[in-house]
């Protein structure tokens, strides 16, 4: 259920890895926990202890604690390896509402395009889907240079 009756821009980012689409894939999906910023990055923040992708339509994206207590921060909306996968992310113990990140692969003269498309901020609401997509413009920056870094390695 749509919260807000006005739309509010995605956040869009680019990044170009040396890697061929399958290996920038699978760094993204399957090797999530390799490279994701955790300490920064999660729900637990210091006892965390890692972070799991399902990889299929229905599967989750999960950040296990220390204590091996997990919370999900999203839901795989669509998986077509090694092209796109989509996430209903809704980083929270109990959601209200999802946006949707939607990262394609696209192969390149020396490695792989990178577009990740995060939109659908007006799942919540208009004061606070204009204020989360602020923080996810300038959070996205950090995780996805990390990404980058663990592809040059």
């Amino acid at each position: 259920m749509k919260l807000s009756a006005t739309s509010i821009e995605p956040v869009v980012k680019r990044r170009v890895v040396p890697l061929d689409v399958d290996a920038a894939f699978a760094l993204f999906t399957s090797g999530l926990a390799t490279w994701w910023p955790l300490a920064t990055h999660s729900i637990a923040e210091e006892q965390v202890a890692s972070v799991r992708f399902d990889p299929a339509v229905g599967g989750r994206v999960v950040e296990v604690a220390r204590d091996g207590s997990a919370v999900a921060w999203a839901d795989v909306l669509a998986w077509d390896p090694p092209h796109r996968v989509a996430l209903a992310w809704h980083l929270a113990p109990e959601p209200l509402a999802a946006t949707v990140v939607d990262v394609r692969f696209s192969a390149i003269d020396g490695g792989t395009q990178v577009d990740l498309v995060h939109r659908a901020f007006e799942e919540l609401g208009p004061t606070d889907g204009a204020a989360a997509r602020d923080r996810y413009d300038h959070g996205w920056e950090p995780v996805l240079d990390d990404y980058v870094a663990a592809a040059n390695r």
